[in-house]
């Protein structure tokens, strides 16, 4: 049984959503446990007990959302000091707004997101461009929804941009189900 855990903060309901279309979709391969937590309520019990973590972040003026790096900098980091986490299986979806058709800075914030995964030891699954939902919500490094118009009027995430998300669980369980058992480090 591959256990996926999935971390998120969420201002405007736009990542959350994102982050319950990934459990969906994840929690369609067989053989795996699904753990859906809000960054400030996820421990290091929950980290270290999974076999594949996704984290996902709003865009705060084009970075990642305080509660999410909170959760990386206390959590995380103890994993990392005792490379804890090499080997498993890591992914990473931001909901943005605002100007830039990716949804203003959710393409940095995905990268600094992947930085930490990388630091981490976790082995990366990526968004392919095949991925349906892509060519509206994807780029190579994950997911991305994009919450507000380019007035920054609130629009909500349709239910075609949540497609990408979907997948991305689909994907990332799927690896995590290939490796389940398997000592792939140390």
């Amino acid at each position: 049984m591959a256990r996926i855990l999935i971390v998120y903060a969420s201002d405007h309901g736009g990542t959350e959503k994102m982050a319950m279309a990934a459990s969906d979709g994840a929690r369609s391969v067989p053989g795996t446990e699904i753990v859906v937590k809000k960054a400030e309520e996820a421990n290091t019990a929950d980290l270290l007990g999974c076999d594949a973590l996704m984290i996902g972040s709003p865009v705060h003026m084009g970075s990642i959302d305080w509660r999410v790096k909170k959760f990386i900098d206390t959590v995380c980091s103890g994993a990392w000091m005792q490379d804890k986490m090499i080997g498993k299986v890591g992914a990473v979806f931001a909901c943005g707004s605002g100007y830039g058709n990716a949804g203003g800075g959710s393409e940095l914030t995905m990268l600094a997101l992947l930085n930490n995964l990388a630091e981490l030891g976790l082995l990366i699954v990526p968004l392919p461009k095949n991925t349906p939902g892509y060519r509206v919500a994807g780029l190579q490094w994950g997911p991305y929804g994009r919450a507000h118009a380019e007035d920054l009027s609130p629009k909500g995430l349709s239910d075609e941009q949540l497609v990408s998300s979907k997948h991305h669980g689909i994907h990332v369980a799927r690896v995590a189900r290939a490796l389940d058992g398997a000592k792939v480090f140390g």
